[in-house]
């Protein structure tokens, strides 16, 4: 294997690793927030609160650089109310640490997928060809 085809493998693993941790913590949340209240007004809220993890998805998904730097500022809701919850209320404190870990998760891969992509072949900051 070439030095171009490690890196593109590598390229692909973080992006898997990006997409995947937001949809673990896409559904820690919808299932937290689902169960949170009654019917109508969860379901609005859910919608509102998956608005910054669906977001940034159709960039993640391209391999757009710019889209995975500024995707990491989406994680602090998530950070914030899994470290609230956990700390301040102990009966959804299985959800909310499910929410802290995932959005970790989130925000790891993202950083992963950032220092990857750090140096492209021929000085290009664009798309990732993998």
């Amino acid at each position: 294997m070439t030095a171009v085809e490690a890196r593109a493998q590598r390229l692909r693993q973080a992006r898997y690793a990006a997409l995947g941790t937001a949809v673990l913590l896409a559904l820690c949340v919808a299932s937290a927030s689902l169960r949170s209240a009654p019917w109508p007004a969860n379901l609005g809220w859910t919608i509102a609160l998956l608005l910054p993890v669906v977001a940034p998805t159709p960039g993640i998904v391209r391999g757009l650089r710019r889209t995975y730097a500024w995707a990491t500022l989406c994680v602090a809701p998530y950070f914030i109310y899994g470290i609230t919850e956990v700390i301040a209320n102990p009966a959804v404190r299985g959800a909310a640490a499910a929410i802290l870990f995932a959005s970790l998760a989130w925000f790891v891969a993202l950083v992963w997928y950032l220092r990857v992509s750090a140096h492209a072949p021929g000085g290009t900051q664009g798309p990732a060809g993998a």
